[in-house]
């Protein structure tokens, strides 16, 4: 009967297409996995190279992505705890490197990589994420300008507070040729990242000490807690866009 035959056909062709749903999904799970791995590596071999630009080498012994302190607080302007990574040298810390974002980009945040020695002075930085205008807002990068390096040895008290800002504000630092906004973002962001190291030093540094006592790469946490100046810390350890031409304002 050609009911029956219908039944039959119809059967075999949604057979052949399950198989043929199983075994495509089985290949782009297998395909994600094997791209995410590749991915992950990736992301982690320029997590190094950046942070090698960073700190001379020579200047620490340890792996740096390996030994890291949970931060949050907004002079960092970050909304949730990023990575800091602490540099140890014959079993002393001797530097860490914040992540810092600066929220007031022309065209949006720009996230960078602070370096800071243990004696509170520069030792680089290094932009990591941003959507500055091409030609303009991009001079940040050190690909496309040495300016980024003109914060190499600087402090919070070298210059002074009013030094720390783009000369068009009365600051000690160069802007660029039609764009202010940009260095002006990035000139605030590092020195909030210097009183951040300022006023958790101790800790920062405390938990350096801790992450090399360690046999086990390990994390460490500083918390800010609200108050300001005032804040309470606590220190604990876990197992592992577009800028028009002409100036802007």
């Amino acid at each position: 009967m050609i009911v029956p035959e219908i039944s039959r056909s119809m059967l075999k062709n949604a057979t052949v297409l399950g198989l043929f749903a199983i075994v495509t999904v089985g290949a782009v799970t297998l395909l994600q996995q094997g791209t995410a791995e590749r991915i992950q590596a990736a992301e982690r071999a320029a997590q190094v190279r950046a942070l090698g630009e960073i700190l001379p080498a020579g200047s620490y012994d340890n792996h740096l992505l390996d030994d890291s302190v949970l931060v949050q607080d907004r002079l960092l302007g970050n909304r949730s705890p990023l990575p800091a990574y602490v540099a140890i040298k014959d079993g002393r810390p001797t530097a860490v490197i914040l992540q810092a974002i600066a929220p007031d980009g022309y065209s949006g945040a720009i996230h960078l990589l602070v370096g800071i020695h243990a004696d509170g002075r520069v030792a680089g930085v290094r932009v990591i994420g941003h959507r500055e205008t091409p030609g303009l807002g991009d001079k940040i990068e050190l690909a496309k300008s040495p300016w980024i390096r003109s914060f190499e040895g600087k402090s919070l008290t070298n210059p002074e507070a009013d030094g720390w800002a783009v000369k068009k504000d009365r600051g000690e630092f160069d802007q660029f040729a039609g764009a202010t906004v940009t260095p002006r973002a990035v000139v605030g962001a590092v020195h909030r990242a210097l009183q951040y190291f300022d006023a958790h030093k101790a800790e920062l540094l405390a938990a350096g000490d801790v992450l090399e006592s360690r046999t086990e790469p390990a994390e460490a946490t500083v918390h800010s807690r609200a108050g300001g100046a005032a804040a309470r810390d606590e220190l604990r350890t876990t197992e592992p866009a577009a800028e028009p031409q002409g100036d802007q304002p």
